[in-house]
């Protein structure tokens, strides 16, 4: 039995529109874009424009390294912890985008570590590279 219909209106037309054909399309369409999305997202290429800047200057780089012993070097000079702030205050005075190149050694304790780092944070040093070595294959 078909809604809206009345008993006597047999012969008419049904003028209802059936979407499920339409739905079906667009389901399929959406997976289609959904599978397709990532492949146009990697595959763009976009010709940027070129710009000339100035070139950059080289940092200024603060090498700091602590040895088995526990002794400190800043740039090859020895230090004492107390006096290591002091020093690189004065240091950043001169150059304020001073970059700290630390390396220590293997057995240097954790503890040991952290309290240095502290000093160094506390000094004002804010850019701060680890020196590490490759494995050898």
């Amino acid at each position: 039995m078909a809604f809206g219909q009345h008993a006597g209106d047999a012969d008419d037309p049904i003028s209802d529109i059936n979407v499920t054909p339409l739905v079906d399309v667009m389901l399929v369409l959406l997976v289609i874009f959904i599978i397709l999305a990532p492949m146009f997202a990697q595959a763009l290429r976009v010709d940027l424009p070129k710009a000339e800047a100035p070139p950059s200057a080289e940092p200024v780089v603060a090498d700091l390294s602590v040895s088995a012993g526990g002794d400190l070097h800043l740039d090859n000079r020895p230090v004492s912890s107390q006096e290591l702030p002091g020093l690189l205050k004065a240091r950043l005075k001169e150059e304020p985008k001073l970059v700290l190149r630390l390396s220590a050694d293997r057995s240097v304790p954790y503890g040991r570590m952290a309290q240095l780092l502290s000093r160094v944070r506390g000094a004002g040093v804010e850019r701060i590279a680890f020196r590490t070595q490759s494995p050898k294959p």
